[in-house]
């Protein structure tokens, strides 16, 4: 019998991550309920660091097999693309449960004082100010990685960096004005059904695009090493595919929680 290969998809070795990462979620569960019945804090903690070092050990591994000659064959790369896709489509229905509920809140405004929306007493951030020069920012970003794919393509690997770094600067742009912007704000978390459907889905928004923001900064690094190639780069499709996605949530976060609750 012969031990050679026979087919392009790659077998990976016995890996102890998706048993630890379990774990480390399940620490995390448990402290996040001691968290908010204000029991303790330190479970929290400890579950957020192991689920982070599990988090590096897993994509290291997985960038190590990247780099490996014959490991990442073409249908073994359209697999991952797949995988990104369907993982990009969770998180789209995850956005579409906050607009469902904002959109259940604000025309059930038989459920409100005075049949109001946003209810009496809450102002309302204004679109044109902060949050459009964020939508700017992001508008921008999305061109930038657009442009860093092409020049991907082309192996122009200087002006890929180039790229790379704007869009890295114009995300931490982002998330600065974002903090301003909730310092900012007129109303807190609890202050009834609009700021609660405000600050977690523009919440979740600005924690992905702290995310897509980490996920960037590591292929910044990975083509200043040259471990991408113009044939070869899913690490980098599949960060620009997760930045486009954050840009266009954020498009409908604009014109339905910011400029439509403002107008109104």
């Amino acid at each position: 019998m012969s031990s050679s290969k026979k087919h392009p998809y790659h077998l990976v070795d016995p890996s102890p991550w998706p048993l630890i990462s379990s774990l480390s979620i399940f620490v995390l569960a448990v402290g996040a309920v001691l968290l908010m019945h204000h029991i303790d804090w330190w479970v929290f903690a400890i579950g957020i660091i192991l689920l982070i070092a599990c988090a590096l050990g897993w994509w290291l591994d997985v960038i190590k097999e990247s780099n490996q000659p014959g490991v990442h064959t073409p249908p073994v790369q359209q697999g991952l693309k797949i995988g990104m896709a369907l993982f990009i489509a969770s998180e789209v229905m995850l956005f579409v449960a906050f607009f469902w509920g904002y959109f259940h809140s604000s025309l059930n405004l038989a459920g409100h004082i005075a049949f109001q929306w946003p209810p009496k007493g809450i102002i309302p951030f204004d679109p044109m100010q902060l949050p459009y020069l964020n939508t700017l920012i992001l508008l921008l970003s999305g061109t930038a990685i657009t442009w860093a794919h092409h020049e991907m393509l082309k192996g122009n690997f200087s002006k890929v960096t180039q790229a790379l770094i704007i869009t890295v600067g114009l995300g931490l742009i982002f998330s600065m004005v974002q903090i301003v912007e909730y310092a900012h704000a007129a109303f807190g978390l609890k202050d009834g059904i609009y700021p609660s459907n405000f600050f977690m889905a523009t919440g979740f928004h600005g924690a992905h695009v702290f995310i897509g923001t980490i996920f960037l900064c590591v292929c910044l690094l990975r083509n200043m090493r040259r471990e991408f190639q113009p044939n070869h780069h899913v690490g980098f499709e599949a960060a620009a595919w997760y930045w486009h996605f954050v840009d266009v949530v954020w498009l409908f976060l604009f014109v339905t929680i910011y400029w439509n609750s403002y107008s109104k």
